[in-house]
């Protein structure tokens, strides 16, 4: 590698004349050393600086070991103080100096709203002392109280004649200060001053709506509460038009003031020994005197309210929900979470219980790294319940029958021992004598078809677990599995994890669920009408009714526009539903992206995984770095669900595949998981890279053998009855279970859609679906010949044969198209120009094939056929690349 260094002139000693010749140098004087005295005391000066900047150093070091809390209650006690110099000068009048210099800052910045300073700042540092975990929350509200305060302050201005700095800062204090004179002023001398203040004042009611976190429906709805309770006064059988997720009263309930008052009133009659009352508390009443009972440290709730003697106390209902949070966590002066731990614990059978919240991380532990607003997760029951299962009908017996004679005729030794039915297929174990063969009973597939009068038999040899060989036939009266009863059964119960999704029931009518985070893929394919989409709708329901936007978040592909749409606006959704194949390839672009930030976080803490990274964030136990501004955040896990992969492969197959690729070979760890559907399971589309790197399989019924071969690299799929039956493989198992596929109605997935969207508003990523970065310097007149351009400078370049005859050869390409990329790549002098019948004459070696086609894609910073030099190691030197 040839050295390219340039040597620097040398130092010249002495300067030059104009003939070049040199001058003598001028003698310097000696320096004279300062006396023994002060060299002394600069000595003793430099030690004494040094002890003292090691004194300080420590002592900032030492202050960084405070508790979080601490350091929180030391800016609410500044507040406090703030607050009360300001109101002894705006107020108080305080006479001095420094009661001026309060003046000049307060009221100089503030203008008249100085006079309200005081009470701003109180209520702030009230906010830091009770609520110090919400630290988003907190910067919201100031935020907003700000801007409110910056707005007042122009409306001011203007109405007080827009007062200038020149003529006195009187005139300024005794308007809007100086933010008023900033804001108001050249918004009038822009728009004139009555625009101005509707301007101002638009923007103040938008500065209450951040302080208040709320949007303008729900301030409205507000609005038509309260002047629905001053027209009609507290009636509790007044039923309020209001959205469902800010109804305050319901009917049939006592208003909340009435409750939280006769609640105090039981409570003290409890503590004094005497009975509740005749009417005894409903389970809002209830849950008011917990809380209340909680405020005054009593743990013993249900002895004292419900039955304060212990005669005729109620039946207790134990509600178990897998989103409770931890009895042994930690309480950080919250007595409204015991109250609601006590409700769950200890409510009267005939109360309604509340649709459980999720996972909220323990107050203490959580800090203020995210985001702790409330989730409330739909109520399961607004999933339609299924049909009981049946365990045995007329019909199976008649196969019963049948199966033995087939086996009589052939003179099997082979006996039926019993089956097991499921909602779709029915399997029948039988077992075989001594030394009869296996094959026996497989040779016999299509007599035993025959017999049973079907065409969709399948055999098992053996049954896994069993000594039995297994023969699965379609039930004539098929049952439907419900999504609702497989999210309610005791399966869904004892799993908790997020991404944990229904699937539906085995052969035995066993409920099935999968974790989406141990596939960690999965690859969904099958025939149209075989049940695809409902599983695909089954799949984002179940993320719906278990999880919450801040535990998993989702990017939805429909190539199809029509299949996913009706889940347009939930708040787990990272970036609109993608429906152009573009946009699709460049989201996929952006995933591995986001996960390789989110390795560099895993790398940078020393975690192996996002779960562990997450666990010790929620403790408070991730720090950022020394001098880092960054806040440390949890990450949620990202479900990636491509409904069609079919036609995202026509379209970019080549940067689809690539990030397929990447994301199912490294996102595991990082959270990222990735679903892929398809009804078109071929070669083409399902390439080996995404076989090898997506373990686990789910296939419906297809069309022929060699697809189910593609799917799950053995036969069966070809075997399945459609409309949801399916093999389900997931990784780790080496045979496939058959299920049928759980089935879930508009009306449901509407319902849970509404109250997703009812909760939260979603909050997209703006760089999800944009470009790569230099995307747009792409020329105009490449237009959509990108993928053919790249492909024709790749070939050219690796052959060095710039022929337009050989595009037409190996690109399958007409004469005009293909000179049409040759004359492209001689604008970019990748090929010389045209010699008559001759081969063009190629410009760029096969070294520089990667920095050639970064220019044509339009990335920065490339260029053709230039070699780069870059700085090679530590010395600095420089080497060619």
């Amino acid at each position: 590698m040839a050295d390219t260094r340039q040597s620097r002139p040398a130092t010249r000693s002495a300067a030059t004349g104009k003939g070049g010749g040199r001058r003598p140098a001028a003698r310097q004087p000696a320096k004279k050393r300062p006396p023994a005295v002060l060299r002394v005391l600069r000595k003793v000066g430099q030690g004494t600086a040094a002890a003292t900047g090691n004194a300080v150093r420590g002592i900032g070091h030492g202050a960084r070991d405070v508790s979080p809390a601490v350091r929180r209650d030391g800016w609410a006690i500044l507040l406090v103080i703030v607050a009360i110099l300001v109101a002894a000068r705006e107020w108080f009048e305080l006479s001095s100096w420094a009661g001026v210099a309060i003046h000049w800052v307060a009221a100089g910045t503030f203008g008249v709203l100085a006079y309200g300073l005081p009470v701003v700042l109180v209520a702030m540092a009230i906010r830091l002392m009770r609520a110090p975990q919400e630290e988003s929350a907190n910067h919201r509200i100031t935020l907003g109280a700000l801007m409110l305060a910056i707005m007042v302050d122009g409306i001011i201005h203007v109405a007080q004649g827009q007062p200038s700095p020149t003529a006195g800062v009187e005139g300024i204090q005794a308007a809007g200060g100086i933010l008023g004179f900033l804001i108001g002023t050249p918004l009038a001398s822009l728009v004139s001053a009555p625009l101005a203040i509707v301007v101002m004042v638009l923007l103040a009611l938008l500065a209450l709506l951040i302080v208040a976190g709320i949007s303008m429906r729900e301030a409205v709805a507000w609005v038509r509460e309260v002047s629905a309770k001053v027209r009609h006064g507290d009636d509790e059988d007044q039923e309020l038009d209001l959205p469902e997720h800010r109804t305050l009263a319901r009917s049939g309930e006592q208003p909340a003031r009435k409750r939280r008052g006769r609640a105090r009133q039981l409570l003290d009659r409890a503590l004094h020994g005497e009975p509740a009352g005749e009417d005894g508390l409903d389970s809002y009443e209830a849950d008011e005197a917990f809380a209340t009972a909680a405020q005054v440290g009593r743990t013993d709730f249900d002895d004292l309210i419900l039955d304060p003697e212990g005669a005729g106390r109620p039946p207790v209902t134990e509600v178990i929900s897998p989103y409770e949070v931890p009895q042994d966590a930690e309480d950080d002066g919250a007595p409204w979470e015991d109250a609601a731990d006590a409700v769950t614990q200890a409510i009267p059978a005939a109360a309604p219980v509340a649709p459980p919240t999720t996972r909220i991380v323990p107050v203490g532990e959580q800090g203020t790294l995210e985001n702790s607003a409330p989730y409330v997760l739909p109520d399961l029951d607004m999933l339609v319940k299924g049909a009981p299962h049946k365990e045995r009908s007329a019909a199976n017996d008649r196969v019963v029958a049948a199966l033995t004679d087939v086996l009589e005729q052939f003179g099997v030794d082979a006996t039926v021992t019993g089956f097991t039915r499921g909602p779709t297929v029915t399997r029948y174990e039988v077992e075989l004598g001594a030394g009869v063969k296996v094959e026996k009973i497989t040779q016999l597939s299509k007599n035993i078809a025959y017999a049973v009068a079907s065409a969709d038999v399948r055999i098992l040899s053996p049954i896994p677990g069993k000594s039995a060989i297994g023969i699965e036939i379609p039930n004539v009266d098929r049952e439907t599995v419900m999504l609702g009863d497989v999210l309610r059964s005791q399966v869904a119960a004892r799993n908790d994890h997020p991404m944990a999704i229904g699937i539906g029931k085995d052969v035995e009518g066993g409920y099935v669920m999968a974790n989406l985070a141990k596939m960690p893929h999965l690859l969904v394919a099958g025939a149209t009408g075989a049940g695809k989409s409902s599983f695909v709708n089954s799949m984002i329901t179940s993320i719906l009714m278990r999880a919450t936007p801040h535990e998993v978040r989702m990017v939805l592909v429909d190539p199809k526009r029509v299949e996913l749409t009706i889940y347009e606006g939930i708040p787990h959704l990272i970036t609109p539903i993608i429906t152009d194949p573009k946009k699709a390839a460049q989201a996929l672009e952006w995933v591995v992206k986001e996960m390789d930030m989110r390795y560099d976080d895993l790398a940078l803490f020393g975690f192996k995984h996002i779960d562990d990274f997450n666990k010790a964030v929620r403790a408070g136990k991730v720090k950022p770095l020394p001098g880092s501004e960054r806040k440390i955040h949890t990450y949620p896990y990202l479900l990636v669900i491509v409904d069609e992969l079919a036609d995202l492969m026509m379209v970019a197959p080549r940067d689809v595949d690539e990030s397929i690729q990447r994301i199912t070979q490294l996102a595991r760890a990082a959270g990222i998981h990735l679903v892929l559907a398809t009804q078109r399971p071929s070669v083409d589309i399902i390439t080996g890279t995404i076989k090898a790197n997506v373990p686990s399989r789910l296939a419906f019924a297809t069309s022929s053998l060699a697809d189910s071969r593609v799917v799950l690299d053995m036969p069966g799929a070809e075997k399945l009855i459609g409309q949801g039956d399916a093999l389900f493989l997931p990784m780790g198992e080496s045979k496939p279970m058959r299920v049928q596929g759980a089935w879930v109605s508009e009306t449901e997935i509407h319902a849970a859609v509404e109250h997703a969207k009812a909760q939260a508003d979603p909050e997209y990523r703006e760089d999800v679906t944009q470009a790569a970065t230099g995307a747009a310097a792409v020329a105009e007149d490449i237009g959509d010949d990108l993928d053919d351009l790249l492909a024709a400078a790749e070939l050219v370049i690796t052959t060095q044969l710039g022929s337009t005859s050989m595009l037409q050869r190996k690109l399958k390409m007409g004469f005009a198209k293909a000179g049409r990329l040759m004359d492209l790549l001689e604008t970019r002098d990748v090929v010389g120009p045209s010699q008559g019948s001759k081969a063009r004459d190629v410009l760029v070696t096969p070294e520089e094939l990667a920095s050639t086609l970064a220019v044509l894609r339009g990335e920065s910073g490339a260029s053709v056929g230039t070699t780069q030099v870059e700085p090679d190691g530590e010395d600095g030197e420089w080497t060619e690349r």
